[in-house]
């Protein structure tokens, strides 16, 4: 293998027999129930409810769409937890008009939504991420191997491979724009193949360089990147009169390099003035949001990195300034986290983004602007394998509310059933609820930060099962706070800007603001809206727990720590989590009618039941 040569693992031709498609039902099914569910909540269609009249469906709900000359009928749930909507997408049925009833056909969907909507009302972009996702899951699926019969023993890391329902709200839950079929089954987290990234030498002037004294130097990174890495980069300095300082290595994706970085950086590339040194050692494999990498040996970082695909309607670039800033926000929780009696005896982790690199787009001429921005940058994150006690193991808050797949797509037990014969319904729900909330009110309440903290951003630390804590992770861009309501301001850490140009294209991408509902919305929207919601809902399903119980328990942790913190009174008000409506973002509203305005739904607040405690507490 020459020094530039990475392992493979080259596919075979994807969807080359006709057992590939064996999920297409099914799949089909989901993306277009996600998609109606979606757009039934964000109040866009109209719909009828009815009692269930098929008792396999005995206590669901039908609702009842009619979209032109179709009526599209699916049980489902109108969901106590924020009135969300749920659908049995396996339960869904078309009948037109004086016809027998049709398949699912996701095109046939998007034209009758347009025959109520008007023509044009769904953008072809937004088609397009639609039927990738379908497709994109129908090659997933098909490519399930046998879930292990103890999946719970697995670590966190393990078991990003086997949490692969992805998001159950967002209709593009899969689209993974940029890849190919065969990028899909090389680099998604699904197929679990190992992967080695490629590293660049880049000239100091167009770069940029930061991490958290003590923790990561980024000048030792190079010892991830292996001895014949640092053979060419010793190379490449000499070739180019060059002193050690004078260049910054970068690891970049290797999908990355050959669908971005080429034409991107060719002027560069061919004078030499950056140079490819070769893939390094280390070896990873994809997790759930497939540019976070978890390394083989877990002594070793996390790597995220810039990948110009599209998932979830979101572009996963890196941008400078927010790689600049995790460090920072690292250091600074961290010193919030250290120094705080309640945050210590809680116990929970601040998985750090302990350093950061990233090519520096000023360093460019402007008409180079697009090309650069955010496609080259890199941040480690500490391994959680580094906290955990003896007898300790970690999972993926959202794979919590997963049921396990066999190799047929059929759902098996729910992951965490054994969990619950072992230490019952409501002690189990209560112990997560408690070990879960509480750093997030925490931090919003005694120090006045807000955290985009869902299901994916946090890890759940437990003992068999039992939860003892949480870790809570990528800080990037993923904290708001508003300096005035800060209680120790005196610490803010002094942050790179966001750029006019990115904050054009993403009004919903800043960490200060002087609006103090954003800052509690922010934590509310990752927290409460998705992923306690998506755990309130699942329990009531699969398990008979009602979901006003399961608020119960979460509007009592809350209480519990007023009434102990009397000291936080003040952004007990300002920060008001049992006020009676929220603000969440309509994601699908957003990909119709864009951002020209916010595209915002108010939502009934399941804790609000409970806001008759509120002023004694204060």
């Amino acid at each position: 293998m020459s020094s530039h040569e990475c392992i493979s693992g080259a596919p075979a031709t994807p969807f080359a027999s006709l057992a590939s498609w064996r999920h297409h039902q099914r799949i089909e099914q989901r993306v277009v129930g996600q998609l109606l569910q979606t757009l039934l909540f964000e109040d866009v269609l109209r719909y009828e409810v009815l009692p269930a009249s098929n008792p396999a469906f005995a206590g669901n709900t039908l609702f009842t769409i009619t979209l032109g000359n179709r009526c599209y009928q699916v049980y489902g749930w109108l969901c106590h937890s924020f009135q969300i909507i749920r659908l049995e997408h396996s339960s869904l049925t078309i009948v037109p008009q004086n016809g027998a009833p049709e398949p699912t056909s996701l095109q046939q969907f998007i034209d009758d939504i347009e025959s109520v909507l008007g023509g044009g009302a769904i953008q072809p972009g937004f088609v397009n991420e639609l039927k990738q996702t379908l497709i994109k899951d129908i090659q997933s699926s098909s490519s399930l191997s046998a879930c292990p019969e103890a999946p719970q023993s697995l670590d966190a890391d393990a078991l990003e491979h086997y949490f692969t329902d992805a998001h159950s709200y967002h209709p593009c839950y899969k689209s993974r724009l940029g890849f190919s079929l065969r990028d899909n089954q090389r680099y998604g987290p699904e197929f679990a193949q190992p992967l080695q990234v490629l590293w660049l030498a880049v000239p100091s002037q167009l770069a940029h360089q930061g991490g958290v004294e003590g923790e990561l130097p980024v000048e030792s990174l190079e010892q991830y990147a292996g001895p014949r890495v640092q053979a060419s980069l010793k190379e490449y300095l000499t070739q180019r009169q060059l002193a050690r300082a004078d260049v910054v290595l970068m690891p970049v994706h290797p999908w990355q390099w050959e669908n971005a970085l080429v034409p991107a950086l060719y002027p560069e590339l061919a004078k030499g003035e950056i140079a490819l040194l070769g893939c390094g050692e280390t070896m990873y494999t994809p997790q759930q949001s497939i540019r976070t990498l978890a390394p083989l040996d877990t002594s070793q970082p996390y790597l995220k990195l810039a990948m110009s695909i599209t998932n979830t309607s979101s572009t996963r670039i890196l941008a400078r300034h927010t790689v600049t800033n995790g460090p920072i926000i690292t250091r600074w929780l961290q010193q919030l986290v250290d120094t705080d009696s309640t945050a210590q005896a809680a116990g929970f982790v601040i998985l750090g983004e302990v350093a950061g690199v990233a090519l520096d787009e000023r360093a460019f001429p402007r008409t180079r602007y697009h090309d650069i921005y955010g496609k080259v940058g890199a941040i480690w994150r500490q391994n959680i394998s580094q906290f955990l006690q003896a007898g300790e193991q970690a999972v993926p808050f959202n794979g919590l509310s997963q049921q396990m797949r066999n190799p047929a797509g059929e759902p098996t037990a729910p992951f965490i059933e054994p969990w619950i014969a072992n230490h019952g319904l409501e002690a189990w729900t209560r112990q997560l609820v408690h070990v879960a909330t509480l750093p997030i009110i925490h931090l919003l309440f005694a120090e006045g930060i807000g955290m985009e903290s869902h299901g994916q951003n946090i890890l759940v630390i437990h003992r068999d099962g039992w939860p003892t804590r949480v870790a809570l992770k990528d800080f990037h861009d993923g904290v708001r706070f508003s300096t005035g309501q800060l209680a120790r301001p005196e610490l803010a850490p002094a942050l790179e800007p966001v750029p006019a140009s990115h904050a054009a294209l993403n009004r919903n991408s800043f960490i200060v603001t002087d609006d103090l509902a954003a800052v509690r919305d922010y934590s509310c929207d990752a927290f409460f809206f998705i992923a306690l919601a998506e755990m309130a809902i699942f329990l009531q399903r699969h398990f008979g727990l009602e979901e006003s119980r399961f608020w119960a328990m979460t509007a009592g942790v809350i209480r519990e720590y007023q009434r102990a913190h009397p000291e936080h009174a003040e952004r007990y008000q300002c920060f008001d989590v049992f006020a009676p409506e929220w603000e969440v973002e309509a994601l699908t509203r957003r990909r119709l009618f864009g951002d020209e305005r916010p595209q915002v739904k108010q939502v009934p607040n399941p804790l609000a039941a409970y806001a008759e405690s509120r002023e004694a507490l204060c």
